[in-house]
């Protein structure tokens, strides 16, 4: 993984407060729009600093959760009217469109 910045930590926090409340991101989408190299320096990012995020509302392209996660990442998301079916987010019905950060 390469060196992550501050700002990279910044942008990808940003990012992640601006998901709207009933959708879901992917780490790749957030990576891209971030400027990111990986998925993977997204998931570290919120590994070590999103407490004060919804984190909730960032899942993998599958739409599944990480298993340590799931039933709580899950439950959270259902409440805000995300549709899961089978312990997934049906990613075509509630992913967030992000608009790249100026």
């Amino acid at each position: 993984m390469s060196a992550v910045t501050e700002d990279d930590v910044e942008r990808v926090r940003t990012l992640v407060a601006a998901i709207p409340s009933g959708r879901v991101s992917t780490y790749g989408d957030l990576a891209a729009a971030a400027g990111l190299s990986s998925p993977r320096i997204v998931g570290w990012i919120m590994r070590t600093d999103s407490a004060d995020l919804p984190w909730h509302r960032v899942i993998s392209a599958s739409g599944k959760p990480a298993p340590h996660l799931a039933q709580r990442q899950l439950d959270r998301l259902r409440d805000e009217g995300v549709p899961i079916r089978d312990g997934k987010v049906l990613m075509r019905e509630c992913r967030w469109e992000i608009d790249i950060l100026d």
